[in-house]
């Protein structure tokens, strides 16, 4: 027989880990499927695993290590008693109640059933696949300009992409960076036209048209990137201290296609702050929230999770 828990929490992010202090503390002994390592966002942690230091999190005057602060939340946690599953959650039943939660084989009966379903998979950053870009990730590489700007204070840094998070980024970062190129493989952008103006008009931000980022370099830190003229077919290095990749992010949904809603951009829609579709499941953190997308706002989304899932558990009584 499958264990059954009050509480599963699938995701170990800044939202994943809050929902379990809160659920833990409300002695609801969760369960959390924290994933697998590997070197990508979705890794045990989510994307602060690959963080420089965090600047921005209230209470740590001198910043903290984006893998140290993951730790923290996590210990706090274990504190009260959450419980811990190092494995991906390969299928989930949504259609009855408990919901069946697998992670391992996704035939045959459930590793593990909930009364309760927090599902904070979070998304990750689209990224080039060049080499160096994931060695460098975290060292000169970021996919967060608000997460690392700071830390590029008079230095010439590259923005690779086209659309409107690639122009906000770059204006972004013009508050730190001596300079900002704007890599982008077409001859025209993609963003709207209010933010192409403003884009033209701030000195510090030139375009590299027609182009495209082939390689980051740099021993423990970007020193350069390598760049090649699609039209042309010409390459060069260009001496950098940082890349920020904006192409774009994925919502970790796929697991809950056909059963949870989704915006059309693949987020999941919630209602009523952390309700889904589905009655006793419950979504925070990027997986729902592709507008703020920082670790304070996760955390928060998180902590309403888990009030919305006691509150449900409690209105439930013995069923």
């Amino acid at each position: 027989m499958p264990e059954r828990r009050d509480v599963v929490i699938l995701g170990s992010g800044p939202a994943g880990l809050t929902a379990a202090v809160y659920t833990a503390r409300a002695n609801l002994r969760p369960l959390v499927v924290e994933g697998e390592p590997s070197s990508t966002s979705d890794q045990p942690g989510g994307q602060l695993m690959l963080t420089m230091e965090v600047e921005n999190y209230p209470g740590f005057v001198e910043g903290i290590l984006g893998p140290e602060l993951m730790q923290r939340f996590r210990d706090q946690a274990e504190r009260f008693g959450a419980e811990y599953v190092t494995r991906k959650a390969t299928r989930v039943d949504l259609s009855r109640r408990p919901f069946g939660v697998w992670t391992g084989d996704p035939e045959g009966d459930p590793d593990v059933e909930a009364r309760a379903l927090i599902v904070a998979t979070g998304a990750r950053s689209l990224m080039l696949g060049v080499p160096g870009e994931d060695r460098l990730l975290g060292h000169g590489v970021s996919t967060c300009a608000t997460c690392d700007g700071f830390f590029f204070r008079d230095q010439p840094i590259v923005v690779v992409g086209g659309g409107d998070s690639a122009l906000e980024e770059a204006l972004f970062l013009t508050r730190f960076a001596s300079e900002v190129t704007l890599v982008h493989r077409r001859k025209e952008l993609r963003a709207s036209k209010i933010m192409q103006d403003r884009a033209f008009a701030n000195e510090k931000i030139s375009f590299r048209w027609d182009s495209v980022v082939t390689e980051v370099l740099g021993d423990t830190k970007v020193s350069s990137v390598g760049l090649r003229n699609v039209v042309t077919g010409e390459e060069e290095a260009m001496d950098v201290t940082g890349m920020f990749v904006a192409i774009g992010h994925e919502p970790n949904t796929a697991l809950f296609a056909g059963q949870l809603d989704r915006l059309e951009n693949g987020y999941l829609r919630t209602y009523e702050g952390s309700r889904t579709n589905v009655h006793g499941v419950f979504a925070c953190g990027d997986v729902q929230d592709h507008v703020y997308r920082q670790a304070v706002t996760a955390a928060g989304s998180g902590c309403m999770a888990a009030i919305d899932a006691e509150r449900f558990l409690e209105a439930l009584g013995d069923e």
